[in-house]
């Protein structure tokens, strides 16, 4: 299976990974492919800069050493997101439900608005 994480997914998994429950996180530790978005690093230091959240600074190092793969946002993704319905406004989710969609991805999420879209979820 080849999972895309949402970003609260992520920092969870970095920093507290108990908030996961235990079939996603069982999914995620025995996952081939588990990919992040530049989408999620980019919200990451976005709502740090703001003091929205805390978060390692070291972030791609972390992802790395999590043994998650970086997911680019290519032009396909971008394009993508013209064709969803309009249930979330948030740029990152939508982006991530494209990028799922293309990429034959489980977005995993625990996001509600998320899961509206037709895209296959496992529920963080």
């Amino acid at each position: 299976m080849k999972l895309l994480l949402d970003t609260h997914v992520v920092l969870w998994w970095l920093e507290d990974p108990g908030q996961i429950r235990e079939e996603a996180a069982d999914e995620i530790a025995g996952a081939e492919n588990v990919l992040v978005s530049a989408a999620v690093a980019w919200e990451i230091t976005i709502k740090r800069a703001l003091g929205k959240l805390t978060a390692p600074y070291n972030l791609e190092a972390a992802i790395a050493s999590a043994g998650f793969e970086q997911l680019a946002i290519t032009h396909s993704h971008a394009l993508a997101i013209d064709s969803l319905p309009d249930h979330h406004r948030d740029p990152f989710d939508r982006m991530l439900v494209a990028q799922a969609n293309l990429e034959g991805c489980t977005l995993v999420t625990r996001d509600d608005m998320v899961k509206k879209y037709p895209v296959t979820i496992l529920d963080a």
